[in-house]
This record gives structure tokens, C-alpha cells and sequence, in this order.
């Protein structure tokens, strides 16, 4: 497809993304013919870009040469990303003091699309706790990392990113687009957002926007289990997590952001 500018993208670049892409989103290996149906692509010039992903360590086959996943190249890559990233190196004294504070998940998250993406993480002290890795990406209206960076756009923009039907991952998502804009106004209105158990069963979580781009599109979060919540840890969270954005706005100057 022509872009706007005129730009012809190259196919076969096009299509080695779409296979790491897809390798990146599936959680397991997958079949030549998976791949194949799922993207589009014959058999015979998927098998071609596969061996030569291959040899450059991009992708792994198993055992069996039958099925296919991410190799090495892409931890590497996806590795040297975290290590450069300005807010990444930066925000992690802020990780770090939350940390702890209250012994409890904390995650810094950027907004890609209709998604977030954990691009730090500092793991709870507790057994009981939320399952997440860095790089796992997540719908951004049922979680309050997306929801407070959701909430620094218009309307008509959310509804752009989002579409006419957002998914439910749990029985407390919010799907409805009126109720959804309406938790983003009171998200917007007090400084931050929560989730209530709206991405996962059994987890409250806490976030606020990063202040160093306009809008912001980093987050970082606090998520509690919401059997060690209470009225009294909620304001904690809060008042914490308002900490750490004065912090931020007040060294601004040293962030290289827009």
C-alpha cells in the first residue's frame, strides 16, 4: 500500500515484519502453515524468509523443523531498545523508590496503539502477585497505564485508536465507549487512573502519565492485589505516585524528550 507521502513500502522488508510480529504476539512456536493462513503469504516464499530468519538468528525452529519462534537476534535487539530508551534509564530511581515503598508490582509502560507495552518493571516482594513481563503488551482501555495516557487525548482520537468495540479480558472491563469516556474524564480530572480488576481477576492497579512528552506517552503503574487494599494504602498509592510525577516535571530539563 502507497502512503499519504507517496512511499511504496518493500514487500519482502513488509513481510519479514509481519512474521516477527506475529511470532512475537503468538506465545509459542507455530507451524509453516499457521503462519502461512495467518499472514497471507504462500507456503513455498514463507519457507524462504523462515530459513533465512534462521540464519541470521532472528528465528528458531524446534526439534522437529516444523515449528517456528522468535531466536536470540530479537532478544538482543529488543534488549539494546531498553538500554538506550531516555525515560527507561532515567524513570529508574523512580521504579526503584516505589519499589520500596510498598513492596508491590511496579511498571513503567509506553503507549503503542491501542496497546501498552511494559518497558520496565520492578517485581513485588509478595507471593501473591501479578503475573507480567517486560515487552508484553496489553489492551490499553483495560489497564490504568493506558487508560491515564488515553485519557490525555480527545475523544475522537481515543475512539480512532481503540475502534467501536473494545475487547473484555475480564468481567470488569470496561467495553462501552460513553462509560469508557467517562472513566477517562475522571481519570483526567484527579490526576491518574485505576483499574479495577479490569485486566486482571483479583488486581487493582494505579497508574499516572509520565510529564515529558505532550501528550505522554509513558505511564508507570502500582498494582495490589485487591485483597491488601484498602481505603487507607489507596491514598498512599496515590499521594506516592503523585510524588514521583513532581519529581519528574521538576527534572525535566535532563530528559532528552519532545
Amino acid at each position: 500500500m502507497t502512503t499519504a507521502e507517496g512511499f511504496q513500502p518493500v514487500k519482502s522488508a513488509g513481510r519479514t515484519l509481519e512474521v516477527l510480529e506475529t511470532l512475537a504476539a503468538s506465545g509459542g512456536r507455530r507451524s509453516l502453515g499457521d503462519l502461512a493462513r495467518d499472514l497471507g503469504i504462500p507456503k513455498s516464499s514463507l519457507h524462504g524468509i523462515l530459513r533465512t530468519m534462521m540464519q541470521r538468528g532472528w528465528v528458531e525452529a524446534d526439534d522437529t523443523g516444523t515449528r517456528f519462534g522468535l531466536g536470540v537476534r530479537a532478544l538482543q535487539v529488543g534488549a539494546a531498545y531498553l538500554d538506550t530508551d531516555d525515560a527507561v534509564g532515567l524513570l529508574a530511581g523512580v521504579l526503584d523508590d516505589l519499589s520500596r515503598q510498598f513492596g508491590e508490582t511496579v511498571h513503567l509502560g509506553r503507549l503503542d496503539g491501542a496497546h501498552v507495552v511494559y518497558t520496565a518493571k520492578r517485581e513485588s516482594s509478595h507471593p501473591l502477585r501479578l503475573y507480567s513481563a517486560i515487552g508484553r503488551r496489553l489492551p490499553a482501555h483495560a489497564t490504568a497505564l493506558g487508560k491515564v495516557l488515553l485519557a490525555e487525548r480527545a475523544t475522537e482520537e481515543v475512539e480512532t485508536i481503540l475502534g467501536p468495540s473494545p475487547a473484555a479480558l475480564t468481567r470488569h472491563t470496561i467495553t462501552d465507549l460513553a462509560a469508557l469516556h467517562a472513566d477517562l474524564a475522571a481519570s483526567r480530572e484527579r490526576g491518574y487512573a485505576v483499574d479495577h480488576e479490569e485486566n486482571t481477576e483479583g488486581i487493582v492497579c494505579f497508574a499516572v502519565a509520565v510529564p515529558l512528552h505532550t501528550p505522554a506517552v509513558d505511564a508507570i503503574s502500582l498494582s495490589i492485589p485487591a485483597a491488601r487494599l484498602n481505603e487507607q494504602v489507596q491514598q498512599r498509592v496515590v499521594t506516592a505516585l503523585h510524588r514521583a510525577v513532581d519529581q519528574v516535571r521538576a527534572a525535566r530539563g535532563l530528559f532528552t524528550a519532545s
